[in-house]
């Protein structure tokens, strides 16, 4: 895959959606206009099906899944107050073991 150099706190490399779309556009000979369309609307449906508490499976890639977070009691530091975080939930991605193995190689 052709992308950008660009370092985070991990050294890891990044690729945006727009880098994505070209390397699919490149790799199947579909407009990449017509990629980002598909992209974008993938993520959509994804968004909308973890917002009505529905996971998404994609075999051999992974799971997009709602995670519920317990209430919990944190503290301000600087008000040296505590607050009370209620329940609530947030999405997450959970790879697949083949794909877990392809990362790890």
């Amino acid at each position: 895959m052709h992308y950008e150099n660009v370092s985070n706190s991990n050294n890891y490399k990044k690729m945006t959606k727009a880098e994505i779309a070209s390397e699919v556009a490149k790799t199947t000979g579909i407009d990449k206009a017509a990629v980002v369309t598909v992209i974008e609307q993938f993520m959509t449906v994804v968004k909308d099906s973890l917002a009505n508490g529905e996971n998404v499976y994609l075999r051999g890639f992974g799971s997009f899944i709602v995670k519920q977070r317990a209430e919990k009691t944190a503290r301000n530091i600087s008000k040296n107050t505590t607050i009370v975080i209620p329940a609530h939930n947030i999405p997450a991605f959970k790879p697949a073991n083949c794909f877990k193995e392809e990362v790890a190689k």
